[in-house]
């Protein structure tokens, strides 16, 4: 998702100084030992280094573009493209295991996954092209492009990266299976470890436990756990380490209802489904009462 893309229906402390990045030539060599699936596994990064996000802070979700924070906001979530947000702890969004709108003749045609002959595509976002990663080699290209990624995130000045479409392999009509994309996750949590980022599971709650246990992802941003009542999928993985986004346009109850629930984390925001900015007037935004 780009950052004028619309949101994706799926079933405070300030920001630290940029944390000194792995050689490049190092984070290599750990991504494709874990890549190739070797019997032996590289030494991964100490994610104790990375700092994660403050707990039952209030989140932004601010994808369709960056503006200043309400006051009282602690978390923002922006676009790789995008600066991080000053004086906040910054998650910085990337796009994993599909492509982004505009970018699809930036991916080399074996990195997409194929079905007679033609490229598959998200159904529920069809300018978006499921990656391949059903084979070690094509793992260790995709990281190669999206490390860099991760990288730049750092060096921004963002704390913390997420990766969506984690699920993409349910998309996949089996092509693709869990074990392919948590070997990719891993190389990619190792990445965001050496550079200094905490790394954040996006969505896939019903893989949270084994993408916390395989991958090593510190936390989790959802969207609509409360909406699906699965809140607690996350939670009982993460704690209170969940960032949740609900959505004005499919509220099954209201949202302060949402808020008083049990089940929902404490970082919770409602925000319009394109995310837009506040001189927009289909914008909103709303955070749970303290």
């Amino acid at each position: 998702m780009t950052a004028s893309e619309p949101a994706r229906r799926r079933d405070a402390s300030p920001r630290a100084l940029i944390r000194p990045r792995r050689a490049a030539a190092a984070i290599a060599a750990a991504a494709l030992l874990l890549l190739l699936g070797g019997c032996a596994a590289a030494p991964a990064a100490d994610p104790a280094a990375a700092d994660l996000p403050p707990s039952g802070a209030q989140p932004d979700y601010q994808l369709g573009g960056a503006y200043d924070p309400a006051s009282g906001v602690g978390i923002v979530g922006r676009d790789r493209t995008a600066a991080p947000a000053d004086g906040v702890y910054s998650i910085c969004y990337v796009n994993g295991f599909q492509t982004q709108p505009g970018e699809l003749a930036a991916w080399p045609d074996d990195l997409l996954l194929q079905r007679d002959g033609e490229t598959v595509f998200d159904p529920d976002w069809p300018d978006e092209a499921l990656l391949d990663t059903s084979s070690a080699p094509r793992r260790e290209r995709i990281a190669a492009v999206v490390v860099p990624w991760i990288e730049g995130c750092a060096e921004a000045g963002f704390d913390a990266v997420e990766f969506d479409n984690l699920d993409s392999y349910t998309r996949s009509d089996g092509a693709l299976s869990f074990d392919d994309n948590v070997a990719l996750a891993t190389v990619l949590v190792d990445a965001a470890h050496a550079s200094g980022l905490a790394a954040g599971q996006k969505n896939a709650a019903e893989d949270a436990a084994a993408l916390h246990e395989r991958a090593g992802f510190d936390f989790a941003v959802t969207e609509e756990c409360a909406a699906y009542r699965e809140c607690g999928s996350y939670t009982a993985v993460y704690g209170q380490r969940v960032v949740d986004i609900e959505y004005t346009d499919e509220l099954p109850r209201t949202f302060a209802e949402m808020c008083a629930d049990d089940d929902s984390p404490s970082s919770m925001v409602l925000r319009d489904r394109d995310l837009v900015t506040p001189g927009d007037a289909a914008y909103a935004f709303e955070t749970c009462p303290r």
